[in-house]
């Protein structure tokens, strides 16, 4: 996976993640999704007609970068719509594998040791690409747990102040120590 998709999931990823809330898709967002992935299959379709004037592996070639994109395009419109850490780390797995498929074909093409060396460092470019996106998910998990944990932590501070005051003093106290840490 490139780094600049990586930056963009990830960037997507904690947004969502550590946002105070994550909003349901609406109407808008499902139609936003039903546009990308009929502009992914679309751009999917002209690619291979593109493809058919080409012969032996670079067809091959053509038609995997085709795949490839489709799949990029359609995980990205899909996490995006479904927003949830789980779905951006399924769709960083997809496409990883898309990309594999993609360097295995590529490397159809080579011979001898060339041809073990390139699948070899396909492999080892999908394993990383999976072992980022399941670190990642557990570093923004963690995260989110962390603070979770710190407010919690605060909330209880919030509580000690209010046994400072007694009757609707200390009322009023824990109303807006509940109302600010969410309780």
């Amino acid at each position: 996976m490139k780094m600049p998709l990586l930056s963009v999931f990830l960037g997507m990823a904690l947004g969502a993640w550590l946002g105070n809330a994550i909003a349901a898709p609406g109407p808008e967002a499902k139609a936003i999704y039903a546009q990308a992935k009929d502009k992914a299959e679309a751009d999917f379709k002209a690619a291979r007609e593109r493809c058919k004037a080409i012969t032996g592996n670079p067809k091959d070639v053509c038609i995997a970068e085709a795949q490839a994109a489709r799949v990029r395009t359609e995980e990205e419109a899909s996490a995006l719509y479904r927003n949830t850490l789980k779905d951006y780390t399924q769709s960083r797995m997809k496409i990883a594998s898309a990309n594999y498929a993609l360097d295995k074909v590529k490397c159809a093409a080579l011979t001898g040791n060339d041809k073990d060396v390139c699948i070899k460092q396909a492999k080892a470019t999908l394993i990383s690409a999976q072992a980022d996106a399941k670190a990642d998910k557990k570093a923004i998990e963690a995260r989110s747990d962390a603070r979770d944990d710190k407010r919690q932590a605060e909330y209880k501070v919030a509580l000690e102040k209010c046994d400072a005051f007694a009757g609707t003093a200390k009322d009023s106290c824990v109303t807006a120590a509940k109302s600010q840490y969410g309780k």
